[in-house]
């Protein structure tokens, strides 16, 4: 399940993209228009910042924007870097420890085609694709 954060840090970046033509947008104002309280806010964007899919500037004209053109980020990574893996199971995880069951498991093939269709559908869906109100 997608937690607050992982969907709260997708409409933030929808906003940004959104208003990428007025520069840096303050917090107050994303926070305002998105409903979340700054507080929230702030620990999201903090993490996105770090990760350079976003740019903070303090001070007076101050605020957050893009790295990157809307068209260059995908749900997928915005997601993975919010909630961590999305794999449905431990084993698949990155960087997990191989399973001893691993080569009699008769439901890996299962969590594989799963684990490949939730990665394939949310790195396949752009931040432009979402900013569209159709």
């Amino acid at each position: 399940m997608i937690s607050t954060k992982g969907r709260y840090a997708l409409r933030v970046m929808i906003d940004l993209a959104e208003q990428q033509s007025e520069g840096y947008v303050p917090l107050n104002e994303i926070a305002a228009r998105q409903e979340i309280s700054v507080k929230y806010l702030e620990l999201i964007l903090k993490s996105l910042v770090q990760n350079k899919l976003l740019e903070g500037q303090r001070g007076k004209g101050g605020g957050y924007r893009l790295t990157r053109a809307p068209e260059d980020y995908t749900a997928g990574e915005i997601l993975e870097l919010t909630e961590g893996t999305l794999s449905p199971v431990a084993c698949l995880a990155p960087g997990a420890k191989p399973c001893p069951r691993c080569d009699g498991c008769r439901t890996l093939p299962l969590w594989q085609k799963f684990d490949a269709t939730v990665h394939d559908f949310f790195y396949g869906v752009t931040l432009r694709e979402l900013m569209r109100k159709d």
